[in-house]
């Protein structure tokens, strides 16, 4: 059930980071893969700066958010 959790988390910080960032998003499934190495780049972010998005649902949904904008403009960059 965590895994179904997590997809969903991943696919809720997808879409808030195409709203976020200029641009749009990538669609479902673009917005469920930017959204789940969001989550990712964002704990690890958060954890090498000392950090907490605090807990729960909210917590890693706000945590992936950050981390899926990062990898949007960083994406984003490298297109250019």
């Amino acid at each position: 059930m965590s895994f179904i959790w997590f997809l969903i988390v991943g696919l809720v910080a997808g879409w808030l980071a195409g709203l976020l960032v200029k641009g749009g998003g990538f669609g479902l499934i673009g917005n469920l893969v930017v959204g789940v190495v969001g989550a990712f780049l964002g704990g690890f972010l958060f954890r090498v700066f000392g950090a907490s998005g605090g807990g729960g649902l909210l917590g890693s949904i706000i945590v992936a958010t950050i981390g899926a904008v990062v990898l949007l403009f960083l994406v984003r960059l490298i297109k250019r």
